[in-house]
């Protein structure tokens, strides 16, 4: 293409494109070559690091915006452009947004020149190529840009606005089973479910995969969103149905109200989707197919539970700093010698915060962390025991052992590796076991339980007293060790019908062989009374509360 009016041309070009930029959503730009001179429409310097939309010294001042890993392959497509090697300018590159985040355009630019075929200006347009979607082809709806737009222009009445989250619940197993085609028809007719149940003054998006947002300003209050939820529930129902039960799915949905959410979240749009997220992970997690009221409590402890998890991986990343190991001795009832040592785990936050093991324990469990952890306290339980009984030779120490560990680490090996370590044999070792009711019927877990066993390795019963399955567990896990958990003992010690139930269990325990220790001691009162009904040990406050090492030692002058 020729332009014969070379002077004008880049004046001309931006008057016209100045013109044309408040209808568009991407930015067009034109680049005077002989006067090294850039022009940009103006809506660009509200998104990317741009110093200003008209400069000079292109390929330099390019680097102030550009990405870095992406500033040589630019340049080097530019210059052929601008020495006419090429007509055309199409890459894929990254500009630094105002908030200093990369962000992937596509530019595209034609050369243009003049009579003689010298090449003077380049005009193009910038769009960005990871930008949402304004509206979604396969459900018929607009998408998550266009509510950002919708709720930031409400933003003056946002304490009254209800925001409903709407989920399809194992959608992907969906489209692995029934392929992606059907995954599309199932969008677009809960979609279409959704759309015609809505009143006025309530809006429907898709979010994102099978996510759907709507939006109230209607002012409608609990009981009208939970009736509108049920509605959808009803529909999505009558889909199902008519399919004659091809795929069988289910909605969850999160409700917010923003007069819920504090001020930080009605004036951050990523916050209020945060939020809406949190609340619909809540209905799933509940059991799904159900509709979740936010609660602000609910929110903070999920915070809580997300703090105290980045706390746990960064003492993880920092050798295990903010952990440490308590120990509670556990004592021969007839004679009060030490008999062995409990390993309690303890955590304090990088502030200094301590963290209930009731609360920081599950966390472990659930997010894996317990694997790395276990293997820890295995090692420095050892060592400890190993140091004790220099002291008290047939000293031996417990651990309690996660049923994750069981069930997704090699643990029989690891007890193995820490025994030889420690140079210890494995009769020093007790091994709780925790939550025994998640096992009763674990092959794999009698497997590793027969196997430390066969090797020597004492096994405990925890918590006996707690759940139904214990009488079940010691037939099926065959401990050497009952304890009997601290609540089972104080209704013992409170009740007597309780106390005759546990005389009779300490009966049963050693006519099987068994040896059984009772937890929760506090008081000489309490010790008299439960010494007269013959238990092997005793383990509670009155002889000692869970303590760190050095305090453990001194008590015992080792």
């Amino acid at each position: 293409m020729e332009l014969p009016d070379r002077e004008n041309a880049f004046e001309t070009i931006c008057n016209i494109i100045a013109e044309f930029a408040p209808c568009m959503n991407d930015y067009l730009y034109a680049y005077d070559i002989p006067h090294d001179t850039y022009y940009i429409t103006e809506l660009a310097m509200q998104r990317f690091m741009l110093p200003s939309n008209v400069f000079h010294d292109v390929n330099t001042t390019l680097g102030l915006f550009v990405y870095p890993d992406d500033l040589t392959a630019l340049i080097e497509d530019l210059n052929q452009v601008t020495a006419g090697e090429k007509s055309e300018h199409n890459l894929e590159y990254r500009w630094i947004g105002r908030d200093g985040y990369p962000i992937w355009i596509n530019c595209r630019g034609r050369l243009l020149r003049d009579n003689d075929g010298t090449p003077f200006l380049m005009i193009g347009c910038i769009n960005e190529i990871g930008k949402q979607q304004k509206a979604d082809n396969i459900s018929g709806l607009l998408g998550e840009s266009s509510f950002q737009e919708h709720l930031r222009q409400a933003a003056a009445s946002l304490s009254d606005i209800m925001l409903l989250r709407i989920g399809i619940d194992d959608f992907k197993i969906i489209n692995e089973r029934f392929g992606i085609q059907y995954g599309n028809f199932v969008l677009r007719e809960v979609a279409e479910s959704i759309r015609k149940t809505l009143k006025p003054g309530q809006f429907v998006y898709r979010i994102v995969s099978d996510e759907f947002m709507i939006l109230d300003l209607a002012g409608a209050d609990y009981t009208g969103m939970n009736l509108l939820y049920h509605k959808i529930r009803s529909g999505v129902d009558e889909i199902v149905a008519s399919q004659n039960y091809k795929a069988i799915y289910t909605i969850s949905a999160g409700l917010i109200h923003m007069k819920d959410a504090d001020f930080r979240v009605q004036k951050n749009y990523n916050e209020t989707m945060k939020l809406s997220e949190f609340a619909l992970t809540e209905a799933k997690n509940r059991g799904k197919n159900q509709l979740y009221f936010f609660q602000p409590e609910d929110y903070t402890s999920f915070l809580c539970r997300r703090y105290i998890r980045s706390c746990l991986r960064q003492a993880l990343s920092e050798n295990y700093k903010g952990f440490e190991l308590y120990f509670q001795p556990i004592i021969l009832a007839n004679g009060e010698s030490l008999y062995a040592a409990e390993t309690l785990l303890r955590f304090h936050t990088p502030s200094g915060e301590s963290i209930s093991p009731l609360e920081f324990i599950p966390i472990l469990e659930e997010s894996g962390l317990i694997i790395p952890v276990g293997k820890w306290i295995i090692h420095n339980s050892l060592s400890m025991c190993k140091r004790v009984r220099q002291v008290y030779p047939d000293f031996q120490i417990s651990i309690n052992l996660s049923y994750i560990q069981l069930l997704k680490t090699s643990i029989y090996e690891d007890i193995l590796e820490a025994l030889a370590e420690a140079e210890l044999p494995p009769s020093c070792l007790i091994v709780e076991l925790t939550e025994s009711g998640h096992l009763e019927d674990s092959a794999a877990v009698q497997s590793v339980w027969q196997k430390l066993k066969n090797i020597g390795v004492n096994v405990a019963l925890d918590d006996f007293g707690t759940g139904y399955s214990n009488l079940i567990n010691i037939g099926n896990l065959r401990p050497n060790i009952v304890k009997i958990d601290r609540s089972f003992t104080v209704k013992a010690l409170k009740n007597e019908y309780e106390f005759e139930l546990l005389i009779h269990i300490i009966r049963m325990v050693h006519s099987i062989g068994l040896n059984l220790v009772v937890e929760g001691i506090e008081t000489l009162e309490e010790l008299q009374r439960i010494t007269k009904l013959n238990p092997d040990f005793i383990q509670g406050f009155y002889y000692s509360m869970p303590c760190p090492l050095n305090i453990f030692l001194q008590k015992y002058n080792i």
